[in-house]
This record gives C-alpha cells, sequence and structure tokens, in this order.
C-alpha cells in the first residue's frame, strides 16, 4: 500500500518536476551574454587545456579507433569527459538541491525527491546538447557515428539513474552532515584518475607488487564501474562498435543498486526534512 501511495506521489507530481527543471534551465545562465554557448565552451576549455597537457606535454596517444581507425586524442579525450561531467556535476549539484529550497519544502509537502530529479534532470538537456556537438565533430572527422547513437542514448539512461541513485543519497545527506560537500569534492578529485578520462587503459598495469604479494591491479581496476562506463561511451562513439553486453549489464546492476539505497536512505530521513533544512 505505501509502495502504491508513493507512486501516485510521484505520478501527481510529474507536472511540479517538469517546472522545476525548466526552472533550472532558465536559472543556469541567466543574465549570461553568451547563455548557452557556456554548455560548449565549457567542456571545449577542458578539452584544449587536457589536450596541452597529455598529448603535447606527457605524448600520451589515444589507442586507435578499432574497427573506426580514429586516432585524435580532443575527441578521444570528449567521449570520457562529457560523461565524467554529467557525473561530476550531477553529484555537485543534488547537494544543495534540498538546500537550496528549504522555502519551499518549509511551506508545502510534495515528494521531495523532484528536486534532485529537476538539478539532475537540468544537466541532462546540457549533456545532450554536448553529445549532439561531439557526434558533429566526429561525422566531420569521417566518423560516422549516426547509427550508433540509439546505443549511445540507451548508455545515457543508464547513466542517468546511476547518477540519480548517487543524488537522492547525496542531496540528502548533506542536509544532516554539511560535511558531506566538502568529502565529496575530495573524492572527485580521487574518481577522475581512478578511470580513464584521461589515459589510455594500457597505462593500468595487470598487476603489482606491494608488501612482497602480487596485487591484480587490473582485474580490480576493471570493477570500477566508472572505468565501464568511459569504456562503453568510446566503443560506441569512438571505436563504432557494441559495448560488451556484460558490460551493459554491469552499469544496471550499479544503477538498479544506487537508485534503490538511494531512494531508502532518502525516504528514511524525509521525516524531518523540513525541520533539518
Amino acid at each position: 500500500m505505501m509502495l502504491k501511495t508513493k507512486l501516485a506521489e510521484y505520478k501527481d507530481s510529474g507536472d511540479l518536476t517538469v517546472n522545476l527543471t525548466l526552472r533550472e534551465l532558465r536559472s543556469r545562465y541567466k543574465k549570461s551574454f553568451l547563455g548557452w554557448t557556456w554548455s560548449l565552451l565549457n567542456p571545449l576549455a577542458t578539452v584544449v587545456v587536457y589536450s596541452v597537457i597529455f598529448a603535447t606535454f606527457l605524448k600520451i596517444e589515444p589507442p586507435k579507433g578499432d574497427p573506426s581507425g580514429l586516432d585524435n586524442f580532443a575527441v578521444w579525450l570528449l567521449c570520457g569527459l562529457l560523461p565524467w561531467n554529467y557525473l561530476s556535476n550531477g553529484m555537485n549539484a543534488s547537494m544543495g538541491a534540498l538546500i537550496g529550497n528549504a522555502n519551499l519544502i518549509k511551506k508545502v509537502y510534495f515528494p521531495r525527491e523532484v528536486f534532485v530529479v529537476s538539478a539532475i534532470g537540468s544537466l541532462l538537456v546540457s549533456f545532450l546538447i554536448e553529445l549532439g556537438v561531439l557526434a558533429a565533430i566526429l561525422l566531420v572527422m569521417g566518423n560516422m557515428v549516426l547509427p550508433w547513437i540509439p546505443v549511445v542514448l540507451v548508455i545515457v539512461v543508464i547513466q542517468s539513474f546511476f547518477v540519480l541513485g548517487i543524488g537522492f543519497l547525496l542531496s540528502v545527506l548533506n542536509v544532516y552532515f554539511r560535511d558531506v560537500q566538502h568529502l565529496v569534492s575530495i573524492s572527485l578529485m580521487a574518481l577522475f584518475y581512478s578511470a580513464p578520462i584521461v589515459y589510455p587503459l594500457k597505462f593500468v598495469p595487470q598487476e603489482a607488487e606491494l608488501w612482497g604479494m602480487t596485487i591484480p591491479v587490473r582485474a580490480i581496476y576493471d570493477l570500477n564501474p566508472l572505468v565501464v562506463l568511459v569504456e562503453c561511451y568510446r566503443d560506441a562513439m569512438y571505436d563504432l562498435r557494441f559495448p560488451p553486453v556484460l558490460s551493459i549489464l554491469y552499469l544496471i546492476g550499479w544503477s538498479i543498486v544506487l537508485v534503490a539505497i538511494g531512494l531508502a536512505v532518502f525516504q528514511k530521513l524525509d521525516r524531518r526534512l523540513a525541520e533539518e533544512v
């Protein structure tokens, strides 16, 4: 009965979620001269910086696309950087989703999850625009990515639930424990280099010696869902091939678990949310 009631609340709050998402979109670049152009300039500027550092100074060469044959560091980097930005921005935005709407939460009751959904939903729109620009660049470079767009969209949906699950968890925890935002800032720095975003997989050793023991570094590394996520995007957009089915199932499993945990914690702490926010 409780589940049916909750589902009915989510259904009734659909219009509110859409309106909040539109509000987030409008406010993001409010009074900005370039407006939505920043959605294009921000990732491109980042690519320029990383390209100069990693491709020019550190001489890191990306693997050649298989079977696409593409060999371009900037595009290879974008295929991993855009999904990362979606994840990191979603985590940061979700932490302020409830605190930033404290007045609404105190005035009237409705499913507070809509604040997290709308915050991440607005980022999803920006992410899709950025992926569209990346697809256009790939086409100009001769990479026929159009047939692979449905595959990319499936990965985007999976990642969106992945980000949403983390968002539910972080949003409510940050209300009760304000140290969460500082912990996440540190964690994001570590997470960024825990996946092959700016370096190829070939730089990760198969094994390493530690205190006289042989550690299967690569096997442990491959368990990181962020690694699997980045490689799935590159499979579809850079290499022009289907990501491994097991990789897709692995990401789906992670997304389901994260959404379940995030909702469970959110609903448990939701009872005193109006008092704590």
